[in-house]
C-alpha cells in the first residue's frame, strides 16, 4: 500500500486527505493545529512535519501561503531536514520565489520537488476533478502520478516554479471575471432586468461563474468554496509577478482593489461576495 503523508489538513488540504484516505492509501497527517487533522478521522496524526514524512513513498503539502511553505520545509523540524530522497509534493499556491529556493535547498538535500497547485475547489478534490498544474522533472511526475490521478487531471507545464506562474495567471483570471460579472448583474438589475437571467447569461460566456450561483444571484457566500482573503493573496503574488516582468495588468489591478475592500467584513466569505464591493 503507497504510504502517502500530507502536510497541512485546511480546507484544500483535509479534503485531499479525505479523497486519498477513500482511494485506499495509507496516510499520516501533519497540521499545525493538530486537533484540526484529528477532526478529520483519518490516519495518523503525527507531532511535526519530519515526523510524518519519515515513512512516506510519496510527500504532499497544502499550506497557506508562502510563509507557513517555507517554515514547514526550511524550519528547524522540517521537510528538508530529513527528507531522504523522497519526492515532495507541494501543492500550495505560494508564488515562483519560494518554489526556486524550495527546488535549489531540495537538490542541495538528495530530495525532488514537484511542484503542483490545483485549479478547482474543494468540491472538485472531492469529485476527483481538479486540474492539477505540474512544474518539475517528468520522471517525478510519473511517479506522482498513480496518487494525483486520484484528485483530478494532471497537466505538465514545465519547470517548477512555471506552475506557480500559470496558477498566478489562471487565479487573475478567476478574480477578474467574477468582478466583471459582479459588474454586469448591477448594470442589468439597473437596468430593469430579472437578475438570475443576467446571470444565466454571463455564466454562457464564463462557464465557471455557474458553481457560484447561489452568490452572484441569491447573495449566499458561505460555505466559501474559496474565500476573498485566499484570492487577495493570491492577486498580490500575481501582480508583484507582473510588477517584476513589467507587465501591464490593470484589469487585475482593479480587480484586486475590489477584493480588498470586502477584506474587513468580508474576508472569510466565497469570492462571489464581490457583489457587495463598493463601486
Amino acid at each position: 500500500m503507497t504510504r502517502v503523508a500530507v502536510l497541512g489538513t485546511g480546507r484544500m488540504g483535509g479534503a485531499i486527505a479525505r479523497r486519498l484516505a477513500a482511494a485506499g492509501l495509507e496516510l499520516t497527517l501533519w497540521n499545525r493545529s493538530h486537533e484540526r487533522a484529528r477532526a478529520l478521522g483519518i490516519g495518523r496524526i503525527m507531532e511535526s512535519p519530519a515526523a510524518a514524512i519519515a515513512d512516506a513513498d510519496l510527500v504532499i503539502s497544502s499550506l497557506t501561503d508562502d510563509s507557513a511553505v517555507r517554515d514547514v520545509y526550511l524550519g528547524e523540524d522540517g521537510v528538508l531536514h530529513h527528507a531522504a530522497g523522497q519526492l515532495l509534493v507541494e501543492m500550495s499556491t505560494a508564488g515562483p520565489g519560494i518554489v526556486e529556493e524550495l527546488t535549489r535547498e531540495a537538490q542541495a538535500r538528495g530530495a525532488r520537488l514537484l511542484e503542483a497547485p490545483v485549479l478547482g475547489t474543494v468540491t472538485a478534490v472531492a469529485s476527483g476533478t481538479l486540474l492539477i498544474l505540474a512544474g518539475g522533472a517528468q520522471g517525478d511526475v510519473e511517479q506522482a502520478r498513480p496518487v494525483l490521478e486520484q484528485l483530478g487531471e494532471i497537466l505538465y507545464v514545465g519547470a517548477a516554479a512555471d506552475s506557480q506562474r500559470m496558477k498566478l495567471v489562471a487565479n487573475s483570471m478567476l478574480g477578474i471575471t467574477s468582478a466583471a460579472a459582479a459588474e454586469l448583474l448591477a448594470a442589468g438589475t439597473a437596468a430593469g432586468l430579472e437578475r438570475g437571467i443576467v446571470f444565466s447569461i454571463l455564466a454562457r460566456y464564463v462557464p465557471g461563474l455557474k458553481v457560484r450561483e447561489a452568490g452572484f444571484v441569491h447573495d449566499v457566500h458561505e460555505p466559501a468554496m474559496f474565500t476573498v482573503r485566499d484570492l487577495v493573496k493570491d492577486l498580490d503574488l500575481a501582480l508583484g509577478m507582473y510588477r517584476d516582468l513589467s507587465a501591464s495588468t490593470p484589469q487585475t489591478e482593479d480587480a484586486r482593489r475590489q477584493y480588498g475592500s470586502l477584506l474587513s467584513d468580508a474576508g472569510g466569505l466565497d469570492i462571489s461576495a464581490v457583489v457587495r464591493a463598493p463601486r
